[in-house]
């Protein structure tokens, strides 16, 4: 039995016995699964990761190297082709800094017979002053030297546009004057090219004075041209150099040039339509105009569209290939007939060079359209057709409609109790009765034109700023500027015109009160302020409160166009422009064909200004709301107002329009600025044509004698008709009585129903307070406020209203040229009073 027991006795593990994990092989196969499902085949050497890391890094290094290798390639390939055999001459413009200089003596100079160049006087550019074409064998080089006139700032701007390089003639003693600074100034806002410094003069300076004018000379040009190297331009040796240099200096990279296609006119013929119809019938006003010239930048398309700086948009019909006018030969070139450089023909075929081969025609179907707004459709809202008895009913209205004179201002309740002349002459003919009617029309219109003073008191009351207290200081100005003029006074008045100078001092006054108090408006007296700002809105935050960009559009919203995403069509578009392999190469001398011209545009080539032609990038002739970042450019002092008329260059288009700034940030609302902010970059937000960026921005504002004052400067920053321009007003309000956390406000608002109106828009105080409105006090406008923490006695309490405001479609193509430089009577506010 105890043997039985002991064998039946066994150890049964507890709740706590230790029970060890299986072995993990990893989540990969054993090699004997990997065996049988390969089943005899040998796989492929796999690369490690570390050697995987390698060859990416290899990859990425050779890949770089080809693209900079690509890159320097490219450049070095367009830079031998400028002025070579193969590609466009170099186009140089000299520009004088100084009014004691004369370029036209270094163009002189540069066609001397020591140069061993062949001159081709008739192959400049056409009615301009000192263009020639240059051709030198020994550096197998070709120029074109133009002279533009520097007191015509456009003409100006135009040639530096296009230029390869400009020359800049400096005065041996000073180097620029005060016009040469500004001219200065818009040149590096608008994008400079490569460019040289020429001094004249030196070799009239005695030997041991030459020295030391140079070095002076180049201290004095290290702020604007840090590493330009100065140039005599006294012998023929000196333009050998001056030559040289150009040819082999490094050529600057213009964005808004560089991808599109452009020429200078340095021939034109015009044909008006009914010559050219052969109709014989009335000329329409329009022609077409035959521009000859070197195609630069990109190759140029014949279905794109044209645009001529300061004329407009128009489309091409052709593009012939005409013999190159300045090939580079030793033999001296033919001599032109005369008379067929430039002529005004009423038939031809614009033929100006003999034999013509046409190179390409547009195709309507796909030649680019010059629709630049959209079609704007009344009807295309959606409406309810009336029914057969309203249409009867109206009709009956029209027909018993009875019309009568009223006084201005009366309503339509008001016109019900007036009796018209056939209900007076059926009542009574009393000339009694005639004369109390009268009266009491007298006495109406009395009444009429007070309440119209009153609403215009209550309108002015409305506006910004104090204009009560403005009125009554002009008053006084008007009785102290009226008492007594003595001779030399009345002499000294005659200079000054009284309009520009009562426009100056308001605009000075109301940037001086929207300094000191920004944004603050008065709450009307007689207008209830729920009527007045009912298109204002509180915000609870203006970083994070949301704004709808598509509420209550304007109607001339649809009139332009929209890109779902600018900035990848923008890169689509570019990308595609630098591919293009078709159209008239860069360097080839064609002829373009340019229907629907105006002959104003031939009339101002023929008065030796610049005709410069660019090729439209599509979608650009189309009408779109443009920002631009600008900022104040440091010779304006006059303020410049939000919604003025000012002229803008942006890139090849000049253009007249109206702009509203706004504050540069990066959240999705933005504050409207009512003045140019002298301290800070400001963004522009105008009606027109679509401009691809890079491209710089001039800004300028014409005066009423036809002066153009630069402003601002800056760049093109997008074209963004989504962006919100949020106008503020504050509503001031002072403590009648203050409590611990409450307060009585009065003169914020004037009766009970603005405050129940306005109560669910937050309050805050000049000294950081926050706070709302309780509730109404009495019918006079008091009430209750409760703020964040006790407010101190002089503390004011204010409310932020906001409007989305938009620009004003004032865009014209079309700007006057300014008045030349030598006809100014006195020279602009930052100009020296002394200048030569």
């Amino acid at each position: 039995m105890a043997a039985a027991d002991e064998q039946q006795q066994v150890h049964r593990p507890g709740a706590y016995k230790q029970k060890n994990k299986q072995h993990k092989h990893g989540k990969h196969r054993t090699k004997g699964e990997i065996g049988r499902e390969n089943k005899g085949r040998v796989a492929v050497m796999a690369l490690t990761k570390k050697q995987r890391r390698v060859i990416r890094k290899m990859d990425r290094r050779n890949k770089a190297n080809q693209l900079r290798r690509n890159k320097k390639d490219s450049v070095l390939t367009e830079k031998r082709k400028l002025g070579s055999r193969d590609g466009p001459p170099h186009l140089v413009a000299v520009i004088a800094l100084h009014a004691r200089v004369d370029p036209g003596a270094v163009t002189k100079i540069l066609r001397g017979e020591g140069l061993d160049g062949v001159v081709h006087e008739d192959q400049g550019v056409t009615g301009a002053k000192n263009s020639f074409g240059l051709v030198l064998p020994r550096f197998k080089q070709r120029f074109t030297f133009y002279t533009p006139d520097t007191a015509d700032m456009h003409s100006l701007l135009d040639v530096a546009k296009i230029a390869d390089s400009l020359v800049f003639v400096l005065e041996s003693t000073e180097g620029w004057d005060s016009y040469g600074e500004y001219c200065l100034s818009s040149l590096f806002a608008q994008g400079l090219p490569s460019h040289a410094l020429v001094c004249q003069g030196v070799a009239d300076l005695a030997v041991k004075k030459r020295t030391e004018s140079r070095r002076a000379l180049s201290r004095l040009v290290e702020s604007r041209f840090p590493e330009s190297r100065l140039f005599a331009a006294d012998s023929e040796q000196d333009a050998t150099l001056l030559l040289r240099h150009l040819s082999a200096q490094k050529q600057r990279r213009l964005g808004f040039r560089s991808r599109r296609s452009y020429l200078l006119a340095q021939r034109a013929t015009y044909i008006p339509n009914s010559s050219q119809n052969g109709t014989g019938g009335p000329a329409t006003g329009l022609g077409t105009l035959c521009v000859s010239g070197y195609v630069r930048g990109c190759p140029l398309q014949v279905n794109r569209l044209v645009h001529i700086t300061g004329h407009g948009d128009f489309q091409l019909s052709q593009i012939d290939a005409p013999v190159d006018p300045l090939p580079i030969v030793t033999a001296a070139p033919r001599p032109a007939k005369p008379g067929r450089d430039v002529e005004m023909t009423d038939g031809g075929d614009g033929d100006m060079n003999g034999d013509v081969r046409v190179l390409m025609k547009a195709d309507p179907e796909k030649r680019e359209s010059l629709q630049a707004e959209a079609e704007v459709d009344p009807m295309d809202g959606e409406q309810t057709w009336p029914t057969e008895a309203e249409l009867e009913e109206a009709e009956d209205g029209i027909k018993n409609r009875r019309v009568m004179k009223v006084p201005k201002g009366t309503s339509d309740y008001q016109a019900i109790w007036i009796k018209d002349d056939a209900e007076e002459e059926d009542d009574d003919d009393d000339d009694v009765d005639s004369c109390d009617d009268d009266d009491e029309d007298g006495m109406m219109d009395d009444e009429m034109d007070g309440d119209n003073e009153s609403q215009d008191a209550g309108s002015e009351c409305a506006s910004e700023g104090d204009d009560d207290d403005v009125e009554e200081e002009e008053e006084e100005e008007e009785e102290i500027s009226s008492s007594g003029h003595t001779g030399g006074d009345q002499k000294y008045d005659k200079e000054i015109d009284e309009t520009e100078e009562g426009e100056g001092l308001r605009r000075y006054r109301e940037a001086r009160a929207n300094e000191m108090f920004p944004d603050e408006v008065d709450t009307p007296l007689d207008v209830p302020a729920k009527t007045r700002f009912q298109r204002y809105r509180g915000l609870k935050s203006f970083r994070s409160s949301p704004w709808d960009p598509l509420e209550n559009l304007p109607p001339n919203y649809s009139r332009i166009y929209q890109f779902q995403n600018f900035e990848r069509m923008r890169r689509r578009i570019l990308a595609d422009a630098a591919r293009e392999e078709e159209g008239a190469m860069v360097g080839w001398y064609v002829t373009l064909h340019i229907v629907d011209v105006p002959p104003s545009v031939m009339e101002s080539f023929l008065s030796g200004k610049p005709l410069v032609m660019v090729s439209l990038l599509p979608h650009e002739q189309k009408m779109s709301v443009m920002q631009m970042l600008v900022r104040q450019h440091p010779s304006n002092t006059e303020p410049i107002k939000s919604k003025e008329e000012l002229v803008f260059q942006c890139g090849f288009r000049r253009f007249r329009a109206s702009a509203i700034f706004s504050q540069h940030t990066s959240a999705d609302k933005h504050k409207l600025e009512r003045f140019l902010r002298p301290d800070a970059p400001t963004v522009m937000s105008v009606y027109a044509p679509i401009t691809f960026p890079t491209a710089g921005v001039l800004v300028f504002k014409q005066r009423d004698n036809g002066m153009q004052d630069l402003v601002a400067t800056g760049t093109l920053l997008s074209c963004d008709p989504r962006r919100v321009v949020l106008k503020r007003i504050v509503l001031s309000g002072h403590p009648f009585k203050i409590n611990r956390r409450s307060a009585v406000v009065r003169y914020m608002f004037f009766n009970r129903d603005d405050i129940l109106w306005f109560k669910p828009v937050e309050l805050r105080t000049k000294w950081g307070r926050r706070g709302h409105i309780k509730e109404a006090l009495g019918t006079h406008g008091h009430m209750k406020c409760v703020f964040d923490s006790q407010m101190p006695s002089q503390d004011t309490v204010l409310m932020n209203l906001y409007k989305r405001v938009y620009p004003r479609w004032t865009y014209d193509p079309y700007v006057p040229a300014p008045l030349p430089w030598v006809k100014r009577e006195e020279p602009p506010a930052f100009c020296d009073t002394d200048m030569d």
